[in-house]
């Protein structure tokens, strides 16, 4: 065995998936010796050939049928309504069917509803949708499914929801597949999690591009805690973004790399721009012009994928070898791509496709690594070896290429290279299938809450949170709370109410909760704690603030050793206390003061138990919010806040006034001229 190999097996390879940012902790994959099995037979004495060499394995299949446009990978998208323009949903001259075409109507109905808060109108939208589901349409169906699940203009059912969902996934329908794989998740049922979602990855990887890593739009997350994540939100503005609209004029004024990036941003639908493929083309040409290396190889992914432009494979291979010549060695990955499969060039010439992928593995590449393990695994051009492939595919994993998390959760759900594990394969497999062409709803929720349109920003948001996406989960909680009777809440027959609100919003906190959103399991217990939207209980309250203590938040370490401090849900237990305290400071540097005072408060309660400072302290909490009461009632309320403020500004005149009289006395006693001169010794005057 390999030095290499030996220190890989030995050691714990962690792999950051992708950064939950802020309030939710990564998700972190640990895997062991235990986790890789013994791959060291030749190809020829692998105990089950017939798995490996499933089609379904090779990436480098021999279908030459067209990659799918991302409307035909998400039937049923709301795309047509947020991108009329896009070519994906205009290139197509096939007309739409009828039902589908009422569907769409009744959809667009419904976000028109959201964003007025007209309810006869959401009435009218769902009759239409429920009308053409009862036609059999499959993408009706599935919004149904949503509706009864969330109690939007039909009374909450679970099991409605379910069936609604299932016979929409029968259809074809892709968003219902992501909610019944979530229900299943959820409820443990991990092998049929782990089926679904291995669909949803294949699909969503092919939405990627060809060979090389197509930037993830990750959900922004609109709050950070209690706060609006305003930096978030001010870098997801588009052209109101003010680092946007330097880059653009640094490309008008002929910066090549500036180019490269708006052009970026207009393919992608980055950075908050709306996706435009001819503007994004347009500025990619004129990088290219300036020998703008990056340009050339993006140009050769958009001819080989065919998307926004009629597929090319030989101009994509013209584009890959220019950026290559200019040593841009990601572009080797490319150009490996079309050798192995014989696209563009004269034959399959796998030789020369192991060579590309080398170069480009060998240069830190993730592509490049993704596909030589796809050659190992296969055996194609090489000898099969199944532990080297699992290693190329762990080290583009820890590079952030979600091709190589899909082959890792492959081989976790079928036990072939790694150790069959149903758990982890469906947590891989959900973070590809995050990835997929349905993620947009989260660019057109962001968009509409960037417009202040809050109403139809919460209504995608609790779309994608039916999915299971927990960034969504955490937003559409967050818009309830902040933004109360503005969020345009349905419920079963007109606006929520003030209770609804907070069950729905809480609903939602505590499945983010389930994904290690550690805010939302602190929010959850304050809400039991303090009876915000419920009936206050402690123990609930106990049972979040643990789940948030788990994740190390500093907070619920705190607030579990208060309640214990005061037996508030849990056993009065000072030692106990006194330990979380401690633990919230580990934790949290920012927490000293706090934690002083509750040691403090502590130590008072230790050593003068029924005393008159332990009464004192006890009262606190109840006196604390009259004060509060009064100084918002009374003292900041306008005319008295003016009073007020020229009241201070009257005293402090004053004392500065006195300090200065007090002051300038002692100073003039010091320089008085003395009454006898030759007191200090002076001359006297002749």
């Amino acid at each position: 065995m390999r030095i290499a190999t030996l220190k890989l097996l030995l050691s714990l390879l962690v792999l950051s998936l992708y950064p939950l940012s802020l309030t939710a902790r990564p998700y972190i994959l640990i895997l062991s010796e235990d986790d890789l099995k013994d791959t060291s037979i030749s190809s020829d004495d692998s105990p089950d050939p017939t798995r490996l060499d499933n089609p379904e394995w090779d990436e480098f299949g021999e279908s030459d049928s067209p990659h799918k446009s991302e409307d035909e990978l998400d039937p049923g998208s709301w795309r047509p309504i947020f991108e009329p323009g896009s070519s994906s949903a205009a290139g197509s001259s096939d007309p739409v069917p009828e039902n589908d075409a009422l569907y769409i109507s009744g959809v667009s109905k419904m976000l028109l509803a959201a964003s007025s808060g007209d309810a006869r109108l959401t009435e009218e939208a769902v009759g239409e949708i429920e009308a053409t589901a009862d036609e059999g349409n499959a993408h009706a169906r599935s919004v149904l499914g949503f509706l009864y699940g969330l109690g939007m203009m039909r009374e909450k059912n679970k099991a409605k929801a379910f069936m609604y969902h299932h016979f929409a996934s029968e259809g074809g329908n892709m968003q219902s597949k992501m909610a019944l794989a979530y229900t299943y998740l959820r409820q443990d049922m991990h092998e049929k999690a782990v089926k679904l979602y291995a669909e949803l990855a294949e699909v969503a990887v092919n939405s990627f591009l060809i060979s090389k890593y197509s930037p993830v739009i990750e959900p922004i997350r609109i709050n950070n805690g209690a706060e609006e994540n305003k930096e978030a939100l001010r870098k997801s503005r588009g052209e109101d973004d003010e680092e946007v609209q330097i880059l653009e004029y640094q490309a008008l004024k002929g910066n090549a790399g500036a180019m490269y990036r708006i052009g970026l941003f207009y393919y992608f639908g980055m950075r908050g721009l709306r996706r435009d493929h001819a503007k994004a083309m347009s500025w990619f040409l004129k990088a290219v012009e300036k020998g703008e290396p990056r340009s050339m190889e993006l140009l050769g992914e958009i001819y080989a994928r065919g998307a926004g432009v009629e597929r090319n494979y030989t101009k994509a291979l013209e584009w890959l070898t220019l950026a290559s010549r200019l040593q841009l060695y990601s572009a080797y990955n490319g150009m490996g791509y079309l050798y192995i499969k014989g696209y563009g060039v004269d034959k399959k010439n796998y030789t020369k496709a192991k060579e590309y992928f080398e170069k480009a593995a060998n240069n830190d590449d993730a592509g490049g690594r993704y596909n030589l393990g796809v050659m190992y695994l296969k055996g194609i051009g090489v000898k099969k070896d199944l532990r080297i492939a699992s290693e190329l595919f762990m080290l583009s994993a820890n590079m952030g290429q979600p091709k190589a998390f899909y082959q890792l959760a492959k081989m976790f759900h079928t036990g072939v290279g790694l150790k069959k594990n149903p758990i982890m394969a469906t947590a891989l497999y959900k973070l590809v299938a995050e990835q997929g062409p349905w993620s947009s709803l989260s660019r057109w929720a962001l968009e509409s809450y960037l417009k202040g349109d809050v109403g139809k920003a919460f209504l995608l948001y609790a779309r994608m949170a039916d999915l299971g996406y927990e960034v969504a989960q955490s937003n559409a909680a967050w818009i309830l709370d902040k933004y109360g009777e503005r969020s345009m809440c349905m419920g079963e027959s007109e606006f929520c109410t003030d209770g609804e609100r907070h069950q729905r919003a809480h609903s939602l906190w505590w499945q983010a909760s389930e994904q290690g959103n550690e805010h939302a399991a602190l929010l959850i217990g304050d809400a039991y704690y303090f009876g915000r939207g419920t009936e206050r209980d402690y123990h609930r309250a106990a049972t979040a603030y643990m789940h948030a203590k788990s994740q190390m938040n500093a907070q619920a370490m705190f607030n579990l050793g208060y309640m214990h401090e005061h037996g508030q849900g849990l056993p009065l237990d000072l030692h106990l206390a006194k330990r979380y305290y401690d633990q919230a400071l580990e934790v949290d540097q920012t927490a000293k003061l706090p934690v002083s005072l509750a040691l403090t408060s502590l130590w008072i309660r230790k050593n003068y138990a029924n005393s008159f400072l332990v009464h004192l302290i006890d009262s606190l909490p109840e006196v604390y919010p009259k004060v509060e009461e009064w100084v918002e009632d009374v003292l900041m309320e306008e005319g008295n806040a003016t009073i007020l403020t020229l009241f201070l500004c009257l005293l402090t005149v004053l004392y500065l006034r006195e300090r200065h009289r007090r002051h300038a006395v002692p100073a003039a006693a010091e320089v008085a001229v003395p009454q006898n001169p030759n007191e200090h010794g002076a001359p006297a005057p002749i």
